[in-house]
């Protein structure tokens, strides 16, 4: 009889105190393919076990000492052996109820001897083929309880039809705040804890687990802290899990992106915000300064007093609308962190004073009374003068604008420690609480009506939360309440040892020296109207409208000053800077960009490309005699 030598060497121990039978299974199995070992008594038994660590062993129930009922007990209590599998054989207790004794004990299986070759090796291999699977699940199901254990998602796998777990993970017990025993329970812990709004679709998809075995819900759960969290659940039917339906799946603390997204979906709420105000804001001045020029066009000429009132309203108009471009810009600016301090000793008192004429004009439309109150010593501060002043302006502004008229403003400046404090406060509208975390934020609005009038982008407040930053201060806002006013404090760092001014008298203005001067902008409009201003000014000007004409104009008239656009269409300012620099006649030109592009990088360029100064459109005119030289 033939025995097929496919066993793989797998080690087994006999068991046996006849010699002759020990001999004939010990070689059946051998000639099997098996390793054997061999011990005649229990006790021996025993101890092989646990030197040798054998995967199957083949025990007689007759025994000197033990009879094999007790070396399986005793063995099935010691964890370092319990795993071996165990054929139990008898030639004398073959009835069944050895069988069942034997089966309770803890054998694996029993035979009946004389036991066919055959059938010996066929048992031996089908109970290490058990045993090997057996130590692959528990292998497997080890892997996986360290993975679900070591990460924070909860993994589980539930009964679909009598909805209850088989698993859940020990993160349940920081996800939800309850116990795993809990759930493992009653899923009702589980399933209360839903917040009341998402409850009924969760239920609802809880339902078609029986039917689908599928699952995938987003919903919120309060947790026995009253604290929420959003959970993404997923679930999957479970394979290879025979004719007993099981859902295996995942649940997972997704709230940091829930969060993410609400402040999206905020952020591109206030743009669209945003832009609908800008759009407001750019036309509002439009529609007086078309009505100003009309008036100029078709008032008599001697109506000086209502040409001088057109001349203010487009005047007043545009500063306005230069001040929203600024704004604009610095926000960009310093958002990319392209701005750059002007950093030197600056007396408090300066700026203060300096702020309070940025914002007279708001001030004084309302009707406001202000309230300064300086300290007795002066105060210096390391800081950049400009924004500074407009730092302070800013918050004046915004005091005015949300301040009803006859309203009031204190702005206070004093020494705390090793910090000055400003502090402007009013008598306005006050704010909500839930607007105040958001205050200083890039356009941030209180009122978001359509029929606000008070104009403004919101981005007046977040200049000043960035521009106190980068100065090393801080900046805080507060508020009883609406129509209780608003309160903005400014703490900077204090100069312990500040420089003194230096005397003398003021330089004295030069005497007026009239120029002549080539104006280059391809803007036909941009380009008069500041020859216009020029030759009032008592300049001879020629204007020019490509790089073209004004390389022909500046040989024959030979400036003495260029005002040059740098977005020409031909050829840039750049360019055509750097090739006056080369032409005999306007190589000591003084030559100014005037242009809107306004960056840092805008003005390195240009002075590196030959200009002598860098303006910004729009121009101050009154600045014009300081800038020509």
């Amino acid at each position: 009889m033939t025995i097929a030598h496919d066993s793989d060497g797998a080690l087994v121990l006999v068991v046996d105190d006849n010699e002759g039978g020990r001999y004939a299974k010990s070689r059946i199995l051998q000639l099997a393919g098996f390793e054997v070992i061999e011990a005649g008594t229990g006790y021996e038994a025993i101890r092989l076990l646990k030197e040798r660590r054998p995967e199957l062993m083949v025990l007689d129930v007759r025994l000197p000492d033990l009879n094999g009922r007790h070396v399986v007990l005793r063995i099935r209590a010691d964890p370092d052996v319990a795993d071996v599998a165990v054929l139990q054989t008898s030639a004398t207790h073959v009835d069944a109820h050895h069988k069942v004794l034997a089966l309770e004990a803890g054998a694996d299986a029993y035979l009946a001897e004389p036991v066919e070759p055959e059938e010996l090796v066929a048992n031996a291999r089908a109970l290490l083929r058990m045993r090997r699977a057996e130590k692959r699940l528990h292998q497997a199901e080890s892997r996986f309880r360290e993975m679900s254990e070591s990460i924070g998602d909860v993994f589980w796998i539930l009964d679909p039809v009598e909805m209850k777990f088989d698993y859940v993970s020990p993160a349940f017990e920081t996800m939800w705040g309850r116990t795993v025993t809990d759930v493992m329970g009653d899923i009702d812990v589980w399933l209360d804890a839903i917040h009341p709004d998402d409850r009924k679709g969760a239920l609802a998809s809880t339902r078609q687990l029986v039917d689908m075995g599928t699952y995938n819900e987003e919903y919120r759960i309060r947790r026995p802290d009253k604290s929420e969290r959003w959970i993404a659940v997923r679930g999957f039917p479970m394979r290879n899990a025979g004719t007993e339906r099981r859902v295996a799946g995942v649940a997972q603390d997704i709230t940091e992106r829930k969060n993410a997204e609400a402040a999206l979906l905020a952020l591109d709420h206030r743009k669209d915000e945003f832009l609908a105000m800008l759009a407001h804001e750019l036309r509002n001045p439009l529609g007086p300064i078309r009505n100003a020029v009309e008036i100029l066009r078709i008032a008599p000429s001697e109506r000086t007093e209502m040409h001088a009132k057109a001349r203010e309203m487009i005047g007043r108009q545009v500063s306005h609308l230069a001040r929203l471009v600024d704004d604009l810009l610095d926000v960009s600016r310093i958002t990319q962190g392209k701005i750059a301090l002007q950093i030197a000793p600056v007396r408090l008192e300066a700026v203060v004073h300096a702020a309070l004429e940025m914002a007279r004009p708001a001030i004084d439309a309302n009707g406001l009374q202000v309230t300064v109150s300086l300290a007795d010593e002066p105060l210096w501060i390391h800081a950049d003068a400009v924004r500074l002043t407009q730092v302070i302006g800013n918050l004046l502004n915004n005091a005015a604008k949300f301040t009803p008229p006859g309203g009031h403003i204190t702005l206070r400046g004093e020494r705390r420690g090793d910090e000055v404090a400003i502090v402007v406060e009013d008598t306005g509208i006050g704010m909500a609480s839930d607007l105040l975390p958001h205050v200083f934020e890039l356009f941030a609005q209180g009122d978001r009506t359509l029929e606000r009038t008070r104009g403004g982008l919101g981005v007046g407040l977040a200049l000043v939360r960035r521009l106190v930053a980068m100065h090393g201060g801080s900046v805080k806002a507060s508020s009883a309440g609406q129509g209780q006013g608003s309160r903005f404090e400014v703490l900077l760092p204090l100069m312990k040892t500040p420089a003194e001014a230096s005397p003398g008298s003021a330089p004295a203005r030069p005497a007026f020296v009239p120029r002549k001067i080539l104006v280059v902008d391809d803007s036909r409009d941009s380009a008069e109207a500041l020859a216009v201003l020029l030759e009032q000014s008592g300049h001879q000007v020629v204007a020019a409208f490509s790089a073209r004409e004004a390389l022909v104009k500046a040989k024959a008239f030979v400036p003495d000053v260029v005002f040059l656009d740098i977005g020409l269409p031909e050829m840039d300012g750049y360019s055509l800077a750097r090739k006056m620099r080369e032409m005999p006649e306007t190589k000591s030109a003084r030559i100014l960009a005037l242009t809107g592009y306004g960056q840092v990088e805008h003005r390195e360029h240009a002075l590196a490309s030959g200009f002598d100064d860098h303006l910004t459109k729009p121009f101050d005119p009154a600045q014009l005699s300081q800038v020509i030289g």
